[in-house]
């Protein structure tokens, strides 16, 4: 797979970019993105903004709440 433990908040922040989310604020230390989905619904993510995201954060909390499979987040890291 790849290397999720080296992954910046200003990486994953690039990444969700590419694929329709937009920060919509941002409280201490947390971003909170959006996205509108084609059935009017929106799905939102918070991001802790740390050098280094936590593998479990990004695999467990993030990328399963708007259901990204870990591959496909990380070919939008290389993108």
């Amino acid at each position: 797979m790849g290397n999720l433990s080296s992954v910046s908040a200003r990486e994953a922040v690039r990444a969700f970019e590419k694929v329709g989310f937009t920060i919509v604020s941002q409280r201490g230390s947390h971003i909170k993105m959006r996205r509108a989905l084609i059935s009017g619904k929106t799905e939102t993510i918070i991001i802790p903004n740390h050098k280094h995201l936590k593998e479990g954060t990004l695999r467990k909390g993030i990328l399963r709440a708007i259901g990204m499979a870990t591959k496909e987040f990380i070919t939008l890291l290389k993108k």
